[in-house]
């Protein structure tokens, strides 16, 4: 089964991560409690049973007798029904040991038995003891069973009467079997201690990163344009980075608010000699004057373009910009009509910009869309149509003229600086060219291609910014 990539470890999830070693810690934990469960379960059981054993052993004990035919008597004891059933898995047995030789085995034996005799060694006399004075010993009967037994020496007092070996046995599944069910539902019981122990760090892991959600969705916010810090309330331990960020975002606007600022300062600065050496040329009709006229024209479109370029890559670096599109589009229309009145031009605009949004600065928005449009109005017959659409994470702006158009080997040439395919036309050959690098510098792109009204179409794509509450 393969896992989501927003679960998988190659994908860095910190929520998998956290999950596989906390389930892993808990399946080692219950795997050694249940193991050490079942161990001391046995142990008891197994002791239980031994004390069991030893008690009917002192009741054998009180039970023997030496005849006076010199042979071993058995009282009936009472308690216990399996002595008297054949082959029950519960045993008691009487050997002779005499002073020498080996020993005389089963000389006394419970029905159970039937004809079987406990497998204890005929040349021991008795095996090691415990403080207790009996001895606890492992055997296997002729089938193949596993019996624990214990075991003592009694002397009887009656004269001539020979040392006996008492013993009582019991078939291990006794224990096994009780420990078998024990297991069991030790397993049913730990297996739902389990389940219970991953739901509850399935729900923990998703309660405690739920902050991390909604950090993901304030940052999506302000990369989007719809709020420039962020907001909310959020643990003791993301606030201090919720602070810091929140300082970093106020630090950026301030970089990019003074860049901004220093370039329309260096606007003006330089606009205002420009503007009096252009005046006074203006007032001459010499070579020299219509010389400096030009340069002062090409200077100032030079100023334009270097300044639209530092304000575009500040904006760039800057987040949480959003410039709604259709109150532009519509102020733009309105002074191209006015602009290009002269020569009856009308510029429409199909459909509606009102949901749709730039990312990026107003200023600059108007400088490449105000430079297509003015580039069609000039070459225009009398209609120029401009349309906006979202493709994706990309805003397009179309804009269709019916001029002349351009062969397609030279469409990639107008975006060239200073090229001007036709000198009868006005301008310094510079708008496309600041079109262009302004689109690359947000990312975005601009063409050129044949127009369906026959003219040429311009195609800006730049990025797009999300909806409010998008």
């Amino acid at each position: 089964m393969k896992l989501p990539a927003s679960l998988s470890l190659r994908h860095g999830s910190l929520r998998m991560r956290l999950l596989l070693g906390t389930l892993i810690w808990i399946a080692l934990a219950i795997a050694v409690a249940g193991w050490g469960l079942r161990g001391l379960f046995h142990e008891h059981v197994s002791q239980q049973l031994q004390d069991q054993l030893v008690r009917q052993l002192n009741q054998l004990s009180a039970s023997v007798n030496w005849s006076a035919d010199s042979s071993v008597e058995v009282l009936p004891l009472a308690g216990d029904t399996r002595f008297s059933t054949p082959l029950s898995g519960l045993y008691w047995q009487v050997d002779v040991l005499p002073p020498s030789g080996a020993a005389d085995v089963g000389v006394v034996r419970s029905r159970s038995l039937w004809d079987q005799q406990l497998p204890l060694p005929a040349d021991t006399a008795f095996p090691g003891t415990t403080p207790q004075g009996y001895a606890v010993v492992s055997l296997q009967d002729a089938q193949g069973h596993e019996l624990l037994a214990v075991s003592r020496p009694l002397q009887l007092p009656d004269a001539n009467a020979p040392l006996l070996r008492l013993t009582v046995a019991a078939d291990q599944a006794l224990v096994a079997e009780p420990v078998q069910r024990f297991t069991t539902m030790l397993l049913t019981a730990l297996g739902a201690l389990a389940a219970g122990l991953a739901l509850a760090v399935a729900v923990q892991l998703q309660l405690a990163l739920r902050p991390l959600d909604r950090l993901r969705q304030r940052l999506s916010a302000v990369r989007t344009g719809q709020s420039t810090q962020l907001q909310g309330d959020f643990p003791n331990e993301l606030q201090p980075l919720i602070n810091e960020f929140n300082h970093v975002l106020s630090a950026n606007a301030d970089i990019v608010q003074r860049a901004r600022t220093q370039a329309g300062n260096l606007a003006h600065a330089v606009h205002t000699p420009l503007s009096i050496l252009g005046n006074a040329a203006a007032q001459e009709n010499s070579p020299l004057a219509q010389l400096v006229q030009e340069q002062v024209a090409t200077a100032q479109r030079q100023v334009d373009y270097h300044l639209a370029r530092a304000r575009a890559a500040a904006a760039v670096r800057a987040t949480g910009l959003r410039t709604p599109v259709q109150a532009p589009v519509q102020a733009l229309l309105r002074t191209m009509q006015r602009l290009h009145a002269a020569r009856d031009v009308q510029f429409e605009q199909i459909g509606s910009a009102d949901t749709l949004a730039f990312r990026g600065e107003a200023q600059d928005l108007f400088e490449m869309l105000g430079n297509l449009l003015d580039n069609a109005g000039k070459w225009a017959r009398h209609h120029v149509r401009l349309q906006v659409m979202r493709e994706g994470a990309l805003l397009c702006f179309t804009v269709d003229d019916d001029g002349p158009g351009i062969p397609a080997a030279q469409r990639q040439q107008i975006f060239e600086r200073g090229q001007r395919l036709d000198e009868q036309r006005p301008g310094a050959g510079l708008g496309l060219d600041i079109v262009r690098e302004l689109a690359h510098t947000y990312g975005g792109t601009v063409a050129a291609d044949a127009s369906p009204l026959g003219g040429l179409r311009m195609r800006l794509c730049l990025p797009a910014a999300l909806q409010q509450g998008g």
